[in-house]
């Protein structure tokens, strides 16, 4: 089948070419010297009912039809934010056994969001989008952009962390890194989709403000400043509507108060009523039966919600075109981006410079959140012998986790990473500590490794410390895994603490040897009741096909840890906000009455903390965190000199600038993140204690010193008003704070607002 549309795509280009070669006037849509707008208008023209509507719906798992009569080619997506996913069926999510789409996987983007570095970002992006660009592939699905709301969400390492500002930031450039290639992004999941237990049987409750403050900013951000061509719809419920069919979210604030001139995607399986799909600004509709043909029909695709429902209700007269068009001129806008871009790159796969990307992304994502007495960097002097322990030391992580899933050319594990770096000078041994999850299985794709385990826990446990009480060092290596109810598609977590033992492992560990470090891969935060008995604790994420490698760097100071959470560590779950004061996973009574099995009785999720999401909750209300948001340590030191503003008062419609300088004074080059927070100190609405408004990470020699700047303008000041349906920065007195994290402010400067 695959084979056939290839051949029927070249043959509708050549057809194409042909005509315009043996015409004295080339036509319009296809004359390259005409404005866009005017060749699409042209295309639109050209198009019949039918072509039109084919367009708007898949035609196979993965990819939807051009119109093969004028030439306009099909578009194929692909998952996701961290690699291209290797090819399925045509029908079915079974994979299709190809043996040339292996690809480079990336760092997971809470590692990414966690370099806190925008160049980064792109750099990703670019390396991303050559990938998708070379397996011919014209829409990406990701980045996300949800907010982290809870701890549990299974998916939240998909994502960019708890706060709207970073995650705005490290987004754009991503966006533009992929799409300089010719390859659309389609930032996801629009929105409100923060947890995945009830995530297509949920009906999120939110006040205006939380929703405007907390929840839209990334994907504005995306569309406004990163030109996103694409945005995917999610699955929950908002205001009693589907979020891939919604009035309030798609029409009235996306298309009409963004302006957004690009395309709705539904998720896959998102859409369940033609109507609200014509009328409420979806544009493409894809996966809405699992396999293409099982229900019966001889093509399925046919008979979805924006396919013969829709030509039927034209014809007969009950819907006009003017819907029609519109997402038709949307796909054709797309079109001449993507699919019908001829001066697009080749793009490229798993070079040299992608290896390069990926190793320096995890290097620059690990966070070192504790390391009393030095413990690291490993002095190889003295470390003669090095124990690693732990199940995450030796399984893939580029398998698993849902939709992000991935078939790689390679994963250098941690274990392998670390031999490679220490194995000449040292004795590595390993030993297994725990067993956790010995699957190695995700839609077809195979890890290859078999990692069941016959010996007791005790046994496991008892080789574990015997190898630590003779070893120089030692580096645990657990966490979190992709299985399901870890971080992973489709389930939350079912619990904040370590599983699989890993607390008694480690308690045990911190017994047998003081030069203990800790290493926990994993995209969520997780809960440490061993945290004042070990010396060392560094956060690693999924690092993706280089982890081992950027692991190993870090913790021989070949690489000088930089990266700084982008969520909170709660000492204990109830010290999240939403589960203090919201509701998660969902309204008590109904659960208890069975709600949010189908689709016909959602369960309501209340988010009652409203604006005091992860830092704000935290700062405001005076509760120590494990870790705090922007937390992150290195081994050389840094000192901040006095902030220092422009002026003293600034106008609405003025700027003011802040500078601070950083200096590094301690003997290893490294790198600090300046973090400005804005504080409003008398308003007429509550107010977090701090928000993050401006970031910049700097690089710095021993004993260099550079000035940071950040310049900001009422927009930073404000809060979003309900009633009036605005953006408001209320006059009065602010401070700018300036530091290394939420709870580390190294120095402040007071200003006014006229």
């Amino acid at each position: 089948m695959l084979k056939k549309t290839a051949i029927v795509s070249l043959f509708t280009l050549i057809s194409a070419s042909y005509m315009a070669q043996n015409t004295k006037t080339i036509p319009v849509y296809l004359d390259e010297s005409k404005p866009v707008e005017q060749r699409i208008q042209d295309a639109l023209s050209k198009m019949t009912l039918e072509e039109k509507i084919a367009m708007l719906h898949a035609q196979s798992k993965f990819s939807s039809p051009g119109v093969p009569r004028l030439g306009i080619p099909e578009f194929w997506t692909t998952d996701g934010p961290h690699g291209v996913r290797s090819e399925v069926k045509w029908d079915e999510w079974d994979q299709a056994g190809w043996t040339n789409d292996s690809i480079i996987a990336y760092p997971a983007l809470t590692a990414l969001s966690a370099t806190w570095n925008k160049n980064m970002s792109w750099n990703y992006g670019k390396a991303l989008g050559e990938e998708a660009r070379y397996r011919k592939k014209d829409i990406l699905l990701g980045p996300g952009v949800n907010i982290y709301r809870t701890p549990l969400n299974g998916r939240n390492f998909e994502y960019m962390g708890e706060d709207p500002f970073l995650t705005s930031k490290m987004v754009v450039p991503y966006i533009k890194g992929v799409q300089s290639n010719g390859v659309a992004t389609s930032v996801k999941h629009y929105a409100l989709n923060n947890q995945e237990m009830f995530r297509h049987t949920s009906n999120v409750i939110i006040d205006d403000r939380t929703l405007y403050e907390i929840y839209l900013p990334p994907f504005k951000a995306a569309v406004t400043e990163g030109d996103s061509w694409t945005i995917m719809g999610a699955y929950d419920m908002y205001k009693g509507q589907y979020a891939s069919q919604n009035q309030y979210l798609l029409n009235d604030i996306l298309k009409k108060e963004w302006n957004y001139k690009g395309v709705v995607v539904s998720d896959w399986g998102a859409v369940n009523n033609t109507e609200q799909a014509i009328h409420n600004g979806l544009d493409l509709e894809f996966g809405s039966w699992t396999n293409g043909l099982s229900d019966g029909h001889s093509n399925a695709y046919d008979n979805y919600y924006l396919a013969q429902p829709y030509l039927k209700l034209i014809k007969e007269g009950k819907v006009g075109t003017k819907e029609l068009d519109d997402k038709v001129t949307r796909l054709l806008r797309l079109a001449y981006k993507t699919t019908m871009n001829r001066n697009k790159p080749f793009g490229n796969i798993a070079s040299e410079e992608h290896k390069a990307v990926a190793r320096e992304i995890g290097e620059e994502g690990i966070v070192l959140l504790k390391n009393q007495s030095n413990v690291l960097p490993i002095d190889i002097n003295k470390a003669k012998k090095i124990a690693v322990i732990g199940e995450n030391a030796i399984k893939i992580m580029t398998v698993g986790g849902g939709s992000s899933s991935l078939k790689v050319k390679y994963e250098t594990l941690p274990l392998d990473g670390i031999k490679a770096r220490f194995g000449k000078q040292a004795d590595v041994q390993y030993a297994r500590g725990y067993v956790g999850d010995i699957g190695g299985e995700y839609n077809g794709v195979k890890s290859g490794q078999n990692l069941k385990e016959d010996r007791s826990p005790e046994a496991l446990l008892e080789e574990a410390v015997a190898l630590a009480k003779s070893s120089d060092y030692v580096i645990f290596v657990g966490g979190l895994n992709k299985a399901d109810f870890q971080d992973s598609e489709g389930n939350d977590r079912k619990s904040y603490g370590l599983p699989y033992n890993q607390d008694q492992v480690i308690s045990a560990l911190a017994k047998a040897n003081k030069n203990l470090a800790v290493v926990l891969v994993s995209g969520n935060a997780v809960a440490m009741p061993w945290v004042k008995e070990v010396p060392t604790i560094v956060q690693a994420w999924y690092l993706g096909s280089e982890a081992g490698n950027s692991l190993a760097a870090v913790l021989a100071g070949d690489a000088n840890p930089s990266g700084k959470l982008p969520f909170t560590f709660p000492v204990k779950l109830e010290d999240n906000a939403a589960h203090q004061m919201g509701e998660y996973p969902g309204n008590k009574e109904e659960l208890a009455a069975g709600k949010g099995k189908d689709q016909k009785n959602p369960i309501n999720i209340k988010y009652n903390e409203g604006i005091f999401v992860g830092y704000r909750w935290h700062d405001t209300k005076k509760i120590k965190p494990l870790f705090s948001f922007g937390h992150g340590l290195s081994y050389t030191t840094f000192e901040f000199g006095k902030a220092k503003a422009d002026k003293k008062t600034m106008s609405q419609d003025d700027k003011i600038t802040f500078t601070v300088t950083v200096k590094n004074t301690g003997k290893k080059a490294g790198a600090e993140v300046a973090q400005l927070y804005i504080t409003d100190l008398k308003s007429s609405v509550q107010r977090p204690a701090k928000e993050l408004k401006g970031f910049e990470k700097v690089f710095l020699n021993p004993g260099e010193e550079k000035e940071v700047t950040f310049t900001i303008d009422k927009t930073a000041l404000s809060f979003f008003d309900a009633d009036k349906h605005d953006w408001v920065a209320e006059p009065g007195d602010f401070e700018a704070l300036i530091g290394n994290s939420s709870d580390a402010i190294k120095t402040k400067v007071k200003f006014t607002l006229k």
